[in-house]
């Protein structure tokens, strides 16, 4: 009998290997042979290892074709053989589904529900670990969607939950979700909080280092918005020595970011060099020009050198929402500056001809020297009849008045003092 389940799981192995071969080129035929392996009946673990492997590789050519109904289809079947392996590795595989639909380009929606359905039946078999997982993803599924109110509201029931279990792993990940997500709906704060929590937590255990990068960029990201460049930079690197070394492409994100930060420093001199170095040849293309080209504008301080790169590389620019951030109050402080060089020889100026002057339009340049008058960066009024910007004279210190008045102030307090011990004397 011993000899036959020998023989029959060897049998079974053979199959996956051929499926394997022909995963490449004919995968018409490797379905068909992890299909039917999928659908085997039978017990043992050689018989579940194979099937395992057949599951995962099914779902992966599944995902290449981008055929996400039937990995939604599979997952609903194989859940009897759930009951027969260890919970471990059901969640292994149920994770492992759910990123392949995550990964197929235009699944929309799919995925959440995915989750939804996977977290509805975890409930009904009383798999909390599973369930917490899947919560978790579904979460960081919320944030990508841009469904922060959802993601919030998830996140909140799931600590709840995780915190009396001391799941430290589970922690970290979902206190990242929680940063990330009040960091989006400006809620600067919390994000700091959260962000320390995962910290906390990452310290007491072994933090892969995909999860420590993406930890690292969450820190980066927050301090960058506090204007602390020089320690974001050091963040920024970080992440991206753990994303280069695990071949992540998010690599690329955290050396865009790490180029901005020398920008926001003011040492725009660097970023060409960092750029045609060893790292940026390895990630060369359309993101880094764009750090090139916004250096070049930045150290020439040159607003319409900076509008050209913000229309050349609009892609890249709006797809991140780190440089999309910064560069918006890199816009408005170079137009601040540019248009306090351009007014100043003037007493009284047509706000059209400093228009013509910066090459923007007329709304545009009265509505920031409103801001600037409103904000005491310009001592001026705007006098809409005329459309011309009227310029006071900026009020000179008067040093010598501002010490007398501090020599008698410090005077009077010395008689006052004086007064008080001939009081007690008599």
């Amino acid at each position: 009998m011993e000899t036959e389940d020998t023989s029959v799981a060897d049998a079974l192995r053979e199959r996956l290997d051929q499926g394997k071969t022909l995963k490449a080129l004919k995968p018409a035929e490797a379905e068909a042979i992890f299909a039917s392996l999928v659908g085997a009946e039978g017990d043992g673990e050689d018989f579940n290892k194979v099937k395992e492997q057949a599951v995962c590789l099914l779902a992966e050519i599944y995902a290449d074709q981008k055929r996400i109904g039937e990995i939604q289809a599979l997952l609903v079947q194989i859940r009897p053989f759930f009951a027969s392996i260890p919970k471990a590795k059901t969640a292994k595989i149920v994770r492992t589904l759910i990123e392949l639909v995550a990964k197929v380009p235009g699944a929309g929606k799919v995925p959440i529900q995915l989750c939804i359905d996977t977290v509805e039946w975890c409930r009904q078999e009383k798999r909390s670990f599973l369930r917490h997982r899947i919560q978790a993803k579904l979460a960081s599924m919320y944030f990508e969607s841009k469904d922060f109110v959802g993601a919030l509201a998830l996140v909140g029931d799931l600590l709840s939950e995780v915190k009396k279990l001391d799941d430290k792993p589970l922690l970290v990940e979902i206190h990242l979700v929680e940063s990330r997500t009040h960091h989006q709906v400006r809620n600067h704060p919390r994000a700091k909080a959260a962000l320390t929590a995962a910290r906390t937590a990452a310290n007491a255990i072994y933090c892969p280092p995909i999860l420590q990068a993406q930890i690292d960029t969450q820190a980066g990201t927050l301090h960058a918005e506090e204007k602390d460049y020089k320690t974001a930079y050091s963040y920024f690197y970080e992440a991206y020595e753990s994303f280069n070394n695990l071949e992540d492409p998010r690599a690329l994100y955290s050396l865009k970011h790490m180029l901005l930060c020398k920008v926001l420093t003011n040492s725009s001199e660097e970023v060409p060099g960092l750029i045609d170095g060893k790292s940026g040849l390895k990630y060369a293309g359309a993101d880094l020009e764009a750090m090139r080209d916004l250096a070049a504008a930045y150290s020439t301080r040159s607003l319409e050198k900076l509008i050209k790169t913000q229309e050349t590389y609009k892609k890249q620019i709006e797809e991140d929402p780190v440089a999309k951030f910064h560069l918006t109050n890199l816009y408005d402080q170079l137009l601040e500056q540019n248009l306090a060089r351009l007014v100043e020889p003037f007493s009284q100026v047509q706000i059209s001809h400093i228009a013509e002057l910066i090459k923007l339009p007329i709304a545009t340049v009265e509505a920031t020297l409103s801001q600037m008058i409103l904000d005491k960066k310009f001592n001026g009024i705007l006098d809409q009849g005329a459309g011309a910007l009227i310029a006071y004279e900026s009020d000179a210190k008067h040093t010598t008045l501002e010490a007398g008045l501090e020599t008698i102030e410090n005077m009077g307090k010395v008689v006052n003092s004086l007064y008080k011990r001939a009081a007690k004397l008599s």
